[in-house]
């Protein structure tokens, strides 16, 4: 099909959407519903699972956030391995556009080596704090500029790209066309009048080029549709509703190209040396190059899952999914939508000095510290804030204090001189009310019976909060439990006493074993350490072994009887308190010398 050649200035609005309308005629509608799974059977048994980071911009060294988008996928995936799927987890660097090319230039360097220098950066962050990647994928690869130039080319084949002219406002550092609703005025440094994004605040310019354009406006109702039919395609609600919102307005057709004399470092569009493709077609493109396409791409890409910050979504749940329809591809079964990290209440930035080096700080309060704090503080529906005295307070008080010290109180040799999984004796703790058990500890036995599925949820939904928010609470019910009953002043010469104390330390060791279990995804090194201490083994730590307590239901326990693992020392150490602004974690030589 010969396709019009489209001029998209404000002065010729009516000619192009004349000239759209006779094309859409000669154009089949896409199914929404047949794009979101090749097989329904297939969906439903299938036990692949594939999630996803966004690919971080190398134009600069990682901060706190894009290890928070990490350490999301990464507690998503794990929880996923410990339920019997087998997942994929795929994060990388995008390192095409003209911001790494001015950056790279600025530098002094050869845009590959920069890309790769600061790429190792985000690498070696990632394998520091125990993100369990199995694809790591950086757009200068050739398997991606391969993906890319077929993706483009099913989207130029079915008429859904075509030349035209681009006039309109253009935020670099964004990476970002803009409607004149989302420009706003704003005064620079020297106190300039400059247009910005009223989204970013970046400077924004006026560009006006000969570009290759994709037909989105001819997605707007299949977008709308595939958002309601799909309620929760995108979390949380109310990212969900934002795009919505978005729908509702015009939505022109986007710019997927730039003169390749302004933007070299790029792929070039196939057939127009001339033209560079727009990096965010290029970056998107991402997700399906680790699943495999163009060839081996249908295992995986059909449960593709991304986890995404609020800054992108744009790109995410307009721009991609639109490709996608373009290209006949299943759409994304959910984009997680998290938000973003403040600084003592400020807007991380260079200028105030206050972005927060998350390699330096893992270093500080351990590499778990940091998963566990990001994740059992960070609300995907709001900022959260970020300070050390915070980070300080929240793990001595959960880690330290509760877990691990319930751990140590129910492996010490002085309540445990035999050092094994002790016997439960169900006299003294009948299942029914009775014995010398009261309701208190019935009440926390149910709470702890019913907590992997309140987790598995959880966990699901991205409330990772929410998930450890429970878990905690029942470890204060577990410490209370044992308080209760103060086991280090029973009489171990009386048999009831002891079998009562036997009682009360398999019961504290049974939900140690299930909150070591749950917590793998989170704290993997903790979990690791405190299972090694009860003495489960590595088979018996997933989600089907999760049976608490079945001496209480008239079944064996496994571990009855068994010795306990080796003592290698604290759970967690307690941190010291300092005051925020004392407290500055020292760089280290390793770290230091990958800026």
């Amino acid at each position: 099909m010969k396709l019009p050649f489209c001029f998209i200035t404000r002065g010729s609005r009516m000619f192009y959407r004349l000239q759209q309308k006779e094309f859409l005629s000669h154009f089949p509608r896409l199914d929404v519903t047949a794009s979101r799974c090749g097989s329904t059977q297939m969906c439903k048994d299938d036990k692949s699972f594939y999630i996803t980071t966004p690919i971080f911009y190398v134009n600069a060294s990682p901060h706190l956030g894009h290890l928070y988008s990490a350490v999301i996928a990464d507690c998503l995936h794990r929880s996923k391995l410990l339920q019997g799927f087998n997942s994929r987890f795929a994060t990388g660097t995008d390192e095409h556009g003209l911001k790494i090319q001015q950056a790279a230039e600025a530098a002094g360097k050869d845009p590959l080596i920069f890309c790769t220098d600061v790429s190792e950066r985000f690498k070696h962050l990632f394998n520091s704090c125990n993100i369990s990647f199995t694809d790591y994928i950086r757009t200068t690869e050739q398997r991606h500029r391969q993906a890319v130039e077929h993706f483009w080319s099913v989207l130029w084949n079915k008429g859904l790209i075509y030349k035209g002219i681009y006039e309109g406002w253009y935020s670099t550092q964004d990476e970002s066309f803009l409607m004149p609703s989302q420009v706003g005025e704003a005064l620079d440094s020297s106190g300039k009048e400059i247009k910005v994004s009223l989204e970013s605040g970046h400077k924004v310019e006026w560009m006006k080029e000969e570009n290759y354009m994709f037909r989105l406006s001819m997605f707007q109702s299949q977008l709308i549709n595939w958002l309601r039919e799909n309620p929760r395609v995108v979390q949380p609600e109310r990212f969900h509703q934002a795009v919505l919102q978005w729908l509702q307005e015009d939505l022109p057709d986007l710019s997927v190209s730039r003169q390749r004399s302004r933007l070299q470092w790029g792929i070039p569009v196939p057939g127009d040396t001339e033209q560079t493709i727009y990096v965010w077609l290029d970056a998107l493109v991402n997700y399906l190059t680790v699943a495999g396409y163009p060839d081996k791409h249908n295992q995986w890409w059909h449960m593709a899952h991304h986890v995404i910050g609020k800054d992108i979504l744009k790109f995410h749940t307009i721009y991609w999914p639109a490709f996608l329809l373009g290209a006949g591809l299943p759409l994304p079964q959910v984009i997680y939508v998290h938000s973003h990290w403040t600084v003592g209440g400020k807007k991380m930035s260079k200028s105030l000095g206050n972005v927060i080096d998350p390699l330096e700080h893992s270093q500080t309060f351990t590499n778990d510290g940091m998963r566990y704090f990001l994740l059992r503080q960070g609300v995907p529906d709001s900022d959260c804030d970020y300070t050390q005295h915070k980070v300080m307070k929240l793990l001595n008080a959960e880690l330290a204090d509760s877990l691990g010290g319930l751990l140590n109180r129910c492996t010490a040799p002085a309540l445990n001189p035999f050092q094994v999984y002790p016997s439960f004796c169900s006299q003294s703790f009948p299942s029914d009310q009775g014995g010398r058990a009261v309701t208190d500890d019935y009440h926390m036995l149910a709470a702890v019976k019913h907590l992997p599925t309140v987790v598995e949820q959880h966990y699901h939904s991205m409330h990772i909060y929410k998930a450890l928010e429970a878990i905690s609470s029942c470890v204060r019910q577990t410490n209370g439990f044992v308080q209760r009953h103060a086991p280090w002043k029973l009489d171990r010469g009386d048999s009831k006493d002891q079998r009562w104390l036997d009682t009360i330390i398999h019961v504290a060791l049974e939900c140690l074993r299930i909150y070591g279990t749950l917590l793998q995804p989170v704290v993997p090194e903790i979990s690791n350490k405190l299972l090694t201490r009860l003495g489960v083994q590595p088979g018996k730590r997933s989600w089907d072994a999760l049976n608490f307590l079945p001496r209480s239901q008239g079944m064996d326990c496994p571990f009855e009887g068994r010795p306990l693992g080796p003592d290698s020392g604290v759970l967690f150490s307690r941190l010291e308190t300092q005051s925020d602004d004392k407290q500055k974690p020292k760089k280290t030589k390793k770290s230091a010398n990958l800026k």
